[in-house]
């Protein structure tokens, strides 16, 4: 998928319009970071979409995006850890941008 294929976004890489995000847009995105998005990603990328579809906001920050990853799928997955390695960075930034969605908005 080429730049111009990825529906506008703003400065920080984040779509304008969440409703715009496809899969393929979110491994173009993934690209970006030099991810190569796994089972496991797409886990926590559908969780984020329902999360977002759910609430329509994105988890305000990584510590409540941990634990509400803790609580949809458990210990092994909703720790920090585990969600650096998947997304490193900020995670919970890193991957509301893969799955189309606002910045969290107490994310440095």
């Amino acid at each position: 998928m080429s730049e111009q294929q990825i529906p506008q976004r703003n400065n920080e890489g984040f779509l304008e319009d969440a409703w715009t995000w496809t899969p393929e847009v979110a491994q173009a995105i993934a690209a970006e970071d030099s991810i190569d998005l796994s089972e496991n990603h797409w886990e926590i990328i559908e969780f984020l979409r329902d999360f977002y579809k759910e609430h329509e906001v994105s988890p305000p920050s990584n510590r409540l995006f941990v634990k509400a990853v803790k609580e949809a799928f458990g210990e092994e997955k909703g720790n920090s850890i585990y969600l650096m390695q998947l997304f490193p960075g900020t995670p919970a930034k890193t991957a509301c941008r893969i799955a189309g969605l606002p910045r969290p908005t107490n994310c440095l």
